[in-house]
């Protein structure tokens, strides 16, 4: 549940004292209202605070005495739901997409059963209904401007099946199309928090105030594909924009290839690499069994490590870590600079990646599709792709990749729609173009570019993994007494480009210290500043 409001830009503490909670405008119960997880006392105080004019909301409300709170007469615990519908509500008036409307919760055909669900039955004011008729959500306001609402839907066992990528059923492509199931709660979400009592302070998800954040990225696994690389590195050097390039040191001829890293190879990655370009690895072997291999010892090095593909499911003295190490090794010994961005060939993934690209020095990755992710926001990685134990380590799965029919150039109307939907909530566009060929894909990206940039962020894979490293850890607090209001910005690390969204009746006054770079934009300030603390002054009118 920490991942999927740090995604969204919620800032928020954790506390297990009721008490303590109440002391905030907004109070999200989780993992359910119960008498198990709440005492009397503790529920009582949430009455309380609903009352006085708190905005409340619950996950699986199952405790009896606090359905009338809520708008409801029964709680039904259920694996028999897979799907949901929007209401025509106010909550939701953002959900204009057929496919943010009704969001699919498990695949019916399976004939399994589907996750755990709580509806309610009886509701007074239902956000959202379960194809079974009961209410997936449901909203109740009172008088004092407080308002209660309880969610069906586990958020935050969602935000693990999308971060950790375990889902097997929902997702009804690969790429290339949209899957907002995660990104249409974490609307939901933040919604509810900017609405509250006050105004709230939220964090933006694109550098700069953009409404997109693009990222251009290039697969080289092939031998003429970093020859090719140059005439796309020329065109993105001439609009100023820094892609990122995916290359595999491939040293050793095998079922794959001809063995094509070698001194030509490397001058055309320091090429590369002048034009302004970000190297990253995309293996040794590029092989189609990543996802199955051993983990390795992490002593492989070059020129000992001998991975060899011996066709589409076999491959001989092949390591994850020796694919992670040895493709990074051999890329930073050819531009002197640190590799930082990794992507999977055939975007195969083992269970042990996060944690062997945090071992091997990596920051980043790019290695799953939005589509099989359920969302179009970065994901945060965790040990294993298990609950329990967070990595400083992001993904930014792909949106957009040219070797599913139809042909590139047939898709682009496709590919732009998609954009402008991610662009209503600042979402992440990750494009994926092989440079085994020049044209037409050198084409569809200048379409692109020209269509996205009035309103798109451009940027590497290592530059938005610090600008999205640097925002998760940030943490922001509101004071003000009247119309003056305070926002401290509490930075571990330097950020660039970090929007403060305030509400639209504030108006920005200045920064402190004075070093700081801020600048109001049309959804709050743009913040540019080194670790330390900053305060931003407003009046709101």
């Amino acid at each position: 549940m920490a991942h999927a409001l740090e995604t969204i830009g919620i800032p928020f503490v954790i506390t297990r004292d009721a008490g303590e909670a109440v002391r905030h405008s907004v109070v999200l119960v989780y993992p359910n209202v119960s008498g198990a997880t709440l005492t009397h006392e503790a529920l009582h105080s949430l009455v309380t605070f609903v009352h006085s004019g708190g905005t409340l909301i619950a996950n699986e409300v199952l405790v009896g005495g606090m359905n009338e709170v809520f708008g409801f007469q029964k709680a039904l615990p259920s694996r028999s739901r897979f799907e949901l519908r929007f209401q025509s509500a106010g909550l939701t008036a953002d959900f204009t997409d057929p496919l943010e409307r009704t969001i699919r919760l498990d695949d019916r055909a399976q004939q399994a059963l589907s996750r755990w669900t709580v509806g309610y039955t009886d509701a007074s004011d239902p956000v959202a209904i379960f194809d079974d008729g009961t209410a997936a959500i449901t909203r109740r306001v009172f008088e004092g401007g407080g308002e209660a609402i309880a969610l069906g839907v586990d958020i935050g066992a969602l935000c693990f099946l999308s971060h950790d990528v375990r889902d097997e059923f929902i997702a009804r492509e690969f790429a290339n199309g949209y899957e907002p199931v995660l990104d249409v709660f974490l609307r939901l979400l933040k919604t509810i928090y900017a609405g509250a009592a006050g105004g709230m302070v939220t964090l933006g998800t694109v550098p700069e105030g953009r409404s997109l954040a693009v990222l251009l990225t290039h697969d080289i696994d092939y031998r003429y594909s970093l020859g090719n690389a140059l005439a796309f590195a020329e065109y993105e050097r001439a609009q100023g924009i820094r892609a990122t390039y995916f290359v595999q040191t491939k040293y050793i001829k095998d079922w794959e290839d001809e063995a094509f890293f070698d001194s030509a190879a490397v001058t055309n990655v320091r090429a590369l690499d002048s034009l302004g370009m970000e190297i990253a690895s995309h293996t040794v072997a590029h092989a189609r069994t990543f996802n199955t291999m051993p983990t390795g010892t992490g002593e492989e090095r070059y020129p000992d490590y001998q991975p060899r593909v011996l066709g589409p499911t076999r491959t001989r003295g092949a390591t994850v870590l020796g694919e992670l190490r040895v493709s990074a090794f051999l890329l930073q010994q050819a531009t002197g600079k640190p590799v930082e961005s990794f992507r999977a060939g055939y975007l195969r993934n083992p269970w042990v990646l996060p944690q062997a690209l945090a071992a091997t020095g990596y920051r980043c990755s790019s290695s799953f599709t939005a589509d099989n992710a359920l969302s179009h926001l970065p994901l945060h990685l965790n040990y294993n792709r298990e609950p329990g134990a967070e990595l400083p380590l992001f993904d930014f799965p792909v949106t957009v990749e040219d070797e599913e029919a139809p042909p590139l150039m047939d898709r682009l109307d496709a590919a732009l729609a998609l954009a402008r939907r991610l662009a209503v909530y600042g979402g992440t566009y990750v494009v994926l173009l092989h440079t085994n060929t020049v044209s037409p894909k050198l084409e569809f990206e200048k379409s692109l570019v020209d269509s996205l940039r009035p309103k798109a962020w451009f940027g590497s894979v290592a530059e938005f993994g610090a600008f999205w490293a640097a925002r998760s850890s940030a943490s922001v607090d509101v004071e003000g007494n009247g119309e003056r209001k305070i926002v401290t910005l509490i930075l571990p690390c330097a950020v660039r480009g970090l929007t403060v969204e305030a509400p639209v009746s504030w108006r920005f006054l200045g920064a402190e210290p004075s070093e700081v770079q801020a600048a109001p934009s049309a959804t709050g300030v743009v913040v540019t500043a080194g670790p330390g603390t900053v305060r931003l002054a407003f009046i709101s009118n």
